[in-house]
């Protein structure tokens, strides 16, 4: 049997803007996992999630191609992922596809269901392509991976930056600039996958980050999921309408970013901490001119407990509900702001950073 796992992800700094082509954002990768694994398979092969349990999935082949025996199903990022590595592996290896037994196990959201925002779909994308092309033998790079997910995702979303998916394949604290995924959409009709897996992507950049030693990241979950897909949709109709103030923005934005990551360069925390509270006034600006609610009552709670004990603090994402992040340089103070925020309803979640080695 064949097992890989990729982290979910926080996002830092730098949302919203991250959508538009060659605008930087900070995230970090997390360990909880999606784990993937896959077996031989005779007949049949099953796609099977320990979280949804009623919906497993039997599928057979037809030449190269696979087919599904359940009409309606919630694997859409899966089964990208594996039309995307398969083709890939036709490109790489003259060994036949088979068919295979693929189960889904995720640290991501809690055990009684609880979706905290960690970037769920991104992470089983990455980790199916790892654990296939482990399957079928294959040795692949970050930046292979990178692309092949990038694909694999965007081609269900439609949106987003794709920039989880970026911290579910390097790990730790990486700064990342976006793609222009409209460019994708007619590179992917007009060249083939060896072409476009060869060419550099159009302001693509991925950066790994040093945190300052110092640094404690603390992370709250306000007990009400959001949908990403949404917030961005509603925030991207405010850009003709209100040209100048989104411009504004994205240029606020991209220098904040770029304040951070020389803080990161120099591990300056306090430059890191002043980069954190000028983004969040960077997102209330924005949420002012769109009027879509980024930061709720309970996410401001959050933010003015870390801020009174003097850590840094904003929403984390879209917004609109999930994460908060808070960063300070005390363990102590960071168990006070915890304890804080447990006595007002907030949930602190035990995460911690995760490094990618291979």
């Amino acid at each position: 049997m064949i097992e890989a796992q990729a982290p979910g992800k926080l996002y830092i700094a730098g949302e919203y803007a991250v959508v538009e082509t060659g605008y930087p954002a900070i995230l970090v990768a997390l360990d909880q996992f999606i784990r993937v694994r896959v077996s031989p398979s005779h007949g049949y092969g099953t796609i099977y999630s320990q979280q949804y349990k009623e919906n497993s999935i039997h599928w057979r082949r037809k030449g190269n191609q696979i087919v599904l025996d359940n009409r309606d199903n919630p694997f859409h990022y899966i089964l990208s992922a594996i039309r995307i590595t398969e083709e890939y592996v036709q490109l790489q290896t003259q060994r036949p596809l088979t068919t295979y037994d693929l189960t889904i196990d995720s640290d991501l959201d809690s055990v009684d269901g609880k979706k905290y925002g960690l970037g769920s779909s991104a992470a089983v994308t990455v980790a199916t392509i790892k654990a296939l092309c482990q399957f079928y033998n294959l040795a692949i790079t970050k930046n292979t991976l990178f692309k092949l997910a990038a694909i694999a995702h965007f081609e269900v979303q439609g949106n987003g930056s794709l920039g989880d998916i970026a911290a579910s394949v390097y790990g730790g604290w990486i700064a990342y600039h976006s793609f222009d995924r409209e460019w994708l959409l007619v590179a992917r009709q007009q060249l083939s996958l060896e072409q476009l897996l060869a060419t550099d992507w159009p302001q693509l950049a991925i950066e790994q980050l040093t945190p300052p030693p110092a640094l404690k990241l603390v992370i709250g979950w306000t007990g009400s999921p959001a949908s990403t897909s949404r917030l961005v949709d509603a925030v991207s109709l405010i850009k003709a309408q209100k040209h100048q103030g989104y411009q504004a923005f994205l240029t606020a934005s991209k220098d904040c970013i770029h304040q951070l990551i020389t803080g990161f360069k120099n591990h300056d925390l306090a430059q890191i901490k002043a980069g954190i509270r000028a983004n969040r006034q960077i997102l209330s600006n924005l949420a002012q001119i769109s009027q879509v609610d980024i930061e709720t009552p309970l996410l401001t709670r959050l933010i003015d407990i870390a801020e009174a004990v003097e850590a840094a603090a904003k929403t984390s994402g879209a917004g609109g509900g999930d994460c908060g992040i808070a960063i300070t340089d005390s363990d102590t103070t960071a168990t006070t702001i915890r304890n804080q925020w447990q006595a007002h309803g907030i949930e602190p979640l035990a995460l911690q950073v995760h490094t990618i080695t291979e």
